[in-house]
Formats: structure tokens, C-alpha cells, sequence
């Protein structure tokens, strides 16, 4: 069966995000006021192929650990979704 599998990749809470403070300062230039929390992160969308949700999953979370995320400054969310046509644009 094929699951596609929604990963998000954010900063670990408590870590400077550069780059999500740099667009929080430039907003409000662009008239955007009121914008707080700005985070920058990565999103993967891909499909796999296992036996059940469990193998899926458990798939998507070695793929995190050894090359998609850095465990260190990262923490990676997964979203698995069984028998959808595919993996959403």
C-alpha cells in the first residue's frame, strides 16, 4: 500500500531563527504590522510504499533522523495519510 508522508522540519523551541527574524523585521516596511513568530522551516512531501501505516511511518522517521533533519538544532513532524491519489501539491 502506498502512504504519502508530509514531514515539516522546524528549529527546536528556544533556538534563534535568522531567517524568520529577518522577515519578521521586514514585514511591517511592506505594510504587514502585527506579525509575531516568524519561523522558517522545510517541508518534504513524498510517498511510501509499506505494508501498514506503522512501517510507514517508521520509514519516514529514519529518513529524518539520518538525512532530512539535524537532530540537534531540528525537530521533524509526520503526517502519514493512507490510500489519498497522491501527495498534495
Amino acid at each position: 500500500m502506498n502512504y504519502d508522508i508530509i514531514v515539516e522540519i522546524r528549529s527546536l523551541a528556544g533556538l534563534a531563527d535568522p531567517e524568520g527574524l529577518a522577515i519578521e523585521r521586514a514585514l511591517p516596511s511592506l505594510g504587514f504590522d502585527g506579525v509575531q513568530g516568524v519561523h522558517v522551516g522545510k517541508v518534504f512531501r513524498f510517498s511510501v510504499e509499506a505494508p501498514t501505516e506503522t512501517v510507514a511511518r517508521r520509514t519516514a522517521e529514519e529518513m529524518c533522523e539520518r538525512l532530512l533533519a539535524n537532530p540537534v538544532i531540528e525537530a521533524a513532524e509526520i503526517r502519514v495519510v493512507a490510500d489519498s491519489p497522491g501527495v498534495p501539491a
